[in-house]
């Protein structure tokens, strides 16, 4: 009934490892905020973009709208502005199949372990 009080049970992951990983291609990083916000901040560079709104559908390797740039087996780490959104798409890609999925928590966290911006 108060679904939306629980907190997600999504794995942090360090955003220096995360940055790493995404440099050699072993984590996927994919930036759930909404079009607007990457227009006003950038995004991560070498991330995806899926909106929380669509992760749902571009993660379910089941529907028509999945995500070929996704791969259920490997590693993935969201973001989005307060780890919040990125919390629940972690749930959604674990209910998905996904079994390696991570909360990054921000683009500032990203950021600030010197990830690179791209606008």
């Amino acid at each position: 009934m108060f679904g939306f009080l629980s907190k997600s049970s999504s794995a942090r992951i360090n955003p220096s490892e995360a940055i790493a990983r995404v440099k050699d291609g072993t984590l996927t990083l994919i930036d759930v905020r909404e079009a607007g916000e990457l227009r006003q901040s950038g995004k991560a560079k070498g991330a995806l973009h899926i909106p929380l709104g669509q992760i749902g559908a571009q993660t379910d390797p089941k529907s028509g709208h999945f995500n070929r740039k996704l791969d259920p087996s490997k590693a993935v780490a969201l973001y989005c502005a307060s780890g919040a959104r990125s919390g629940r798409a972690a749930d959604v890609m674990r209910a998905n199949g996904f079994a390696e999925v991570y909360n990054l928590g921000t683009l500032h966290d990203w950021q600030l372990s010197g990830g690179q911006v791209v606008r």
